[in-house]
């Protein structure tokens, strides 16, 4: 795992923090220099919002960018780039978002790239993934586990499948405390993030993931609240299915 300068994908701000927060500080503790590239805002479609909230649109997407950079100088990152895409649609942009992350790799002289799990916890996390695969042989990228439903249970930081290759991190109590203070700066995603542990962290290389089938059998973390008739702002319904459709039209 060592390397020297390492190119984080953050789909959203707070990412960086939930799944890697603590591998980051170890990392730059050994000289590593790591850098942070936002993939969207993290902020939904102006549309999908309640329409009282519409209008404060802009406002939230610069509160999220500046708790990213206030996170991003505590943890010692450095951004490599913020997009102005709202999170969901980051599969509508997957050439532009490559060619972003292609030139990150050269202007931040990048030699390993870090980047969210493939295991249906966002649909943005799963398309970050995927893009950073189009790197494999170029690069060498790491994943790492977030969060997923495998098995019907919410599980942390421990991916749907092992493959043995598996580094687990313990978190000191001082990482533990550390991380969420991070957390908390991320004021504006309180609220979805009340899951999120701070006992672990894993990373492995990032496997051969078939794009075209779901991480895990059963319902996806993504799909728990497809359920719900009407709809609510934090909950994405986009299908899973319909996402892997996208990537694999991009792949062909």
């Amino acid at each position: 795992m060592r390397a020297h300068r390492v190119l984080v994908l953050i789909p959203h701000p707070d990412d960086e923090v939930v799944g890697c927060a603590a591998a980051i500080r170890r990392a730059i503790a050994a000289g590593t220099a790591v850098f942070g590239l936002y993939l969207t805002t993290g902020v939904p479609p102006r549309q999908a919002l309640w329409p009282w909230q519409r209008r404060t649109y802009e406002r939230r997407v610069t509160r999220r960018r500046a708790e990213a950079g206030a996170v991003a100088a505590a943890l010692c990152i450095t951004p490599a780039g913020f997009a102005d895409r709202p999170c969901r649609t980051l599969k509508d942009h997957l050439a532009e978002a490559l060619a972003e992350i292609e030139a990150a790799l050269v202007d931040w002289r990048v030699d390993t790239v870090w980047v969210p799990a493939w295991e249906g916890a966002h649909q943005d996390h799963d398309v970050t993934n995927f893009l950073a695969a189009q790197l494999v042989g170029r690069v060498p990228v790491l994943e790492f586990a977030e969060y997923n439903f495998a098995g019907g249970v919410p599980r942390s930081h421990r991916f749907p499948h092992a493959t043995g290759a598996e580094t687990v991190l313990p978190l000191t109590g001082d990482e533990a405390v550390a991380k969420r203070a991070l957390l908390a700066l991320y004021r504006s995603e309180r609220g979805n993030l009340a899951h999120v542990g701070t006992e672990r962290e894993s990373l492995r290389p990032l496997p051969r993931h078939d794009y075209a089938a779901p991480p895990h059998d059963g319902a996806l973390f993504c799909e728990r609240f497809h359920w719900v008739p009407f709809r609510h702002p934090r909950i994405d319904f986009e299908p899973a299915q319909r996402v892997r459709a996208v990537l694999a039209g991009f792949a062909g």
